[in-house]
């Protein structure tokens, strides 16, 4: 009979890195809208993430906010549209520098990423009594050297 370090060395050899990092970043993402429209930002939805995912849109341009999040500079500007209708955030032109604009987040915006920011930090304290703050801390350091490295870019 396997034990369960041999079941889980057997899982972890046959999943590839994409979905071992992929499957956490997704329930963490359902979980922020989950508490999200629980604390009153109803309008809030999983393709949003896009724009409010670190650093957050504010004083970002739209092609900047496309370029982070992997997406057209169409497909971004709908959900700026959306963010904007439900007043999240504000596009304003940039003085002197002909069509480009700027995004800005308003009260309700800066209300909505600090209430992620507590949420993030309430998953942080479960993720580290689950794995123990040894192993959470190792989590920790070795996803900022993936994130630091040529391996992120």
């Amino acid at each position: 009979m396997a034990t369960s370090t041999e079941v889980l060395q057997t899982r972890t050899e046959d999943l590839l890195i994409g979905a071992l990092l992929r499957v956490p970043a997704q329930a963490i993402q359902r979980r922020l809208i989950k508490e999200l429209n629980a604390a009153g930002f109803g309008e809030l939805r999983l393709p949003h993430m896009a724009v409010l995912q670190f650093p957050g849109p504010d004083g970002a341009r739209p092609g900047t906010i496309a370029e982070r999040a992997g997406m057209s500079k169409q497909a971004i500007n709908q959900l700026l549209s959306s963010l904007e209708s439900y007043g999240y955030l504000m596009r304003s032109d940039i003085p002197g520098e002909g069509s480009a604009r700027v995004v800005r987040s308003t009260e309700r915006g800066h209300a909505a990423f600090w209430k992620m920011v507590d949420i993030l930090r309430d998953i942080e304290e479960e993720w580290r009594a689950e794995l123990g703050p040894e192993r959470f801390a190792q989590l920790k350091a070795l996803l900022f050297v993936v994130w630091d490295s040529p391996l992120a870019r």
